[in-house]
Parts: C-alpha cells; sequence; structure tokens
C-alpha cells in the first residue's frame, strides 16, 4: 500500500509504499504494485493481473501517521484474495501482541490471513521476530529452504514464550482496549479544535497526533520534560504508551 513502511531489508523497503525510504538504495527489487491505503475499489481494479500472488498490507499504518482504515478494510481485502486465489499477508509489527486491544488487530474483523508477521513487542526488547502461515501458505517454505544466522536462539525464543505468558497471565490486552478507548478520547476532547492540531487517530495504545507542520523538535522538548514521544512522517506524534500505564490523570494547561 502506498504509505506503508515493512522494514529495511531489501524486499521488505521494496514494499514500502514510500519514495523518501527508498533514497538512497535503489535498484529496488522488483515485482511490487502499490496502491492507496484504505482503498477497495483500487485493489480491486487489479483482479485481472495474474502476476499478482499476494496482498501485504499493515492494519494500521504505523510509520505512515497512525491511519487506521475503514471498519471492513480488512473483511474486504480477505474476500478479494479469497475470489483471486491471492494470499492475504498482514504486517503486525507495530499492532500486533495487543497494542490494538486485541492480540492481533486483524482480529477486530474476525478475519485470518494467511501469513502473519511479528516482531518488536513479542520480545519486549529482545530482539525477535516471527512469520507466522496458515492455510495454503504453510506449503510455501519448508525447513531448509530459508534460514537466519540468529533465528530462533534460545535466548529470543524464551524471552517470547514469557512476554506471551506475562500478557495472558495479567491480562493487560483488555486494559489496553479499554484505557485506550479513554485516552483517545481525552486527547480528542483536550486537543479537537486547537490551533495547528490537524487530526488525532488511533485505536488502543497506538495513537496518532497530526499537526499541521513539521514537528519532529518536539521530540527532544519533551525528552527535556521527562516524557517520551515520537513524531513520525514528520508531522505526527505517534505514542504507544506502555501496558502498565495507570489510569490516573494529571492535566496540565494545554499550550
Amino acid at each position: 500500500m502506498e504509505n506503508s513502511f515493512h522494514g529495511r531489508t531489501m524486499a521488505t523497503l521494496s514494499a514500502t509504499g514510500n519514495s523518501k525510504v527508498h533514497e538512497g538504495f535503489q535498484p529496488l527489487v522488483g515485482g511490487f504494485t502499490h496502491v492507496p491505503f484504505d482503498n477497495v475499489p483500487a485493489v480491486e481494479a487489479l483482479s485481472d493481473n495474474r502476476d499478482i500472488v499476494a496482498i501485504l498490507v499493515e492494519p494500521i499504518q504505523g510509520e505512515g501517521g497512525v491511519h487506521v482504515p475503514q471498519k471492513g478494510y480488512l473483511s474486504a481485502l480477505r474476500k478479494i484474495c479469497d475470489a483471486n486465489n491471492w494470499l492475504l499477508m498482514i504486517d503486525e509489527i507495530q499492532t500486533g501482541m495487543g497494542r490494538t486491544g486485541q492480540w492481533f488487530a486483524f482480529q477486530h474483523e474476525n478475519i485470518t490471513p494467511d501469513v502473519l508477521t511479528l516482531a518488536k513487542a513479542l520480545g519486549n526488547g529482545v530482539p525477535i521476530g516471527a512469520c507466522i502461515a496458515s492455510n495454503r501458505a504453510t506449503d510455501v517454505l519448508v525447513p531448509g529452504n530459508h534460514g537466519t544466522t540468529f533465528g530462533g536462539n534460545p535466548l529470543a525464543c524464551a524471552a517470547g514464550l514469557a512476554v506471551i505468558e506475562v500478557l495472558k497471565t495479567h491480562n493487560f490486552i483488555p486494559a489496553v482496549a479499554k484505557k485506550g478507548e479513554l485516552l483517545l478520547n481525552q486527547f480528542r476532547s483536550t486537543l479537537e479544535g486547537q490551533a495547528g492540531v490537524v487530526a488525532i487517530r488511533g485505536m488502543g495504545y497506538m495513537i496518532g497526533i497530526q499537526i499541521d507542520r513539521p514537528c519532529g523538535e518536539l521530540i527532544k522538548t519533551a525528552l527535556d520534560k521527562g516524557l517520551l514521544i515520537n513524531v513520525t512522517r514528520g508531522d505526527t506524534v505517534r505514542l504507544l504508551p506502555s501496558f502498565v500505564m495507570s489510569q490516573r490523570t494529571n492535566r496540565p494547561a494545554c499550550h
């Protein structure tokens, strides 16, 4: 999808729909077609293309500015894939492991992808990535086809298992859904109508506040005040709060 981000290896960089990220890395890997995000007709228009084998999509575009698609978007992509014998590949490296209030963001639409990618939160800081396949995709790669030097190492796998167990035992994910909605509503009630605020988007503990100008300097300003934030796409403050954040509020005056 346009405005997407999937990684910095050559193939994932090529899949990324952002020309600025491509700069300095050409020639890219061929074979990728990009269409607008959250635009079902644009995908349907490719149904006659016999070279297409899969759709790769983020359920929420993180690096692209925390763009949440309309409800039913992923379900529509699932139907298109089934009708054309394509695989549906969902990148949940940012949204997975409870970030949106479900274990995986695709669960909000009660579908199942053929391929699911995970990383980041799966290891809670310990480097780990996972590619999970189901249905027809399980036969694409078999043991020995592909690998990585440090893939599947005992330390990373133990960390991943521990993260899953902690999330289950402490029931964090339902709290993310509840408190995330509260947090998003508080941001909207406080910031909507403020000069310079273009949009407030998000789901669960994944929130983007778009400003009408480049705002990268806010990272240092916030850090000086003991607050860790991120600015993505140059104009969007991206907030990814800790799952153990309390609900206690202390609202300073808005400036």
